[in-house]
């Protein structure tokens, strides 16, 4: 299993060719930049975390995976339906509903704990702010629903959760 570093470094103390190693990853400009939070075995840039507000709209993705070999080994799990797989152990399990829903409110918390005074204002003010408050992981409103593997699993390298649990332990080599 790859090795990854909880390390953040915001977005004003990386330098210019940082950003554009970030820029490189995701394929464009990095809008919403606050820090990269996680770092993987070679010091590159894995996770980043995104404001709650991107040109005046919500975004309620708070973490984004871009380490391009953790983002490969998701895409192929996602193409075999492992989303179905787990949906499916979801479904028939009060307890580990339980865990995702306390996952994503774990996730409502740290956004919280994480945003800026002045972007919580101007969520307010535009009124996106109580929406806001009932989307979890990857923006997702239904807490007993998994969208995207990609979104979980970078929650997960920044707090453990009970999908990246499961993709670390059953899923990688």
């Amino acid at each position: 299993m790859p090795t990854f570093q909880k390390k953040p470094v915001f977005n004003s103390d990386l330098d210019d060719a940082r950003r554009s190693d970030i820029a490189q990853l995701l394929g464009r400009e990095p809008r919403g930049l606050e820090a990269v939070e996680v770092w993987n075995a070679n010091g590159e840039p894995a996770v980043i975390r995104v404001a709650s507000l991107v040109d005046n709209k919500p975004f309620p993705t708070l973490f984004w995976l871009i380490d391009p070999s953790t983002c490969y080994w998701l895409d192929q799990l996602e193409a075999g339906g492992t989303i179905a797989q787990l949906q499916q152990r979801i479904d028939q399990d009060e307890a580990i509903q339980a865990a995702v829903r306390a996952d994503h409110l774990a996730y409502i918390q740290q956004r919280g704990e994480l945003m800026r005074a002045d972007i919580k204002a101007k969520l307010v003010q535009l009124g996106y702010y109580d929406d806001l408050q009932r989307r979890g992981v990857g923006g997702i409103a239904d807490f007993s629903r998994i969208r995207c593997l990609h979104t979980h699993y970078a929650a997960h390298l920044v707090r453990a959760n009970t999908i990246g649990q499961w993709l670390d332990t059953e899923f990688r080599d």
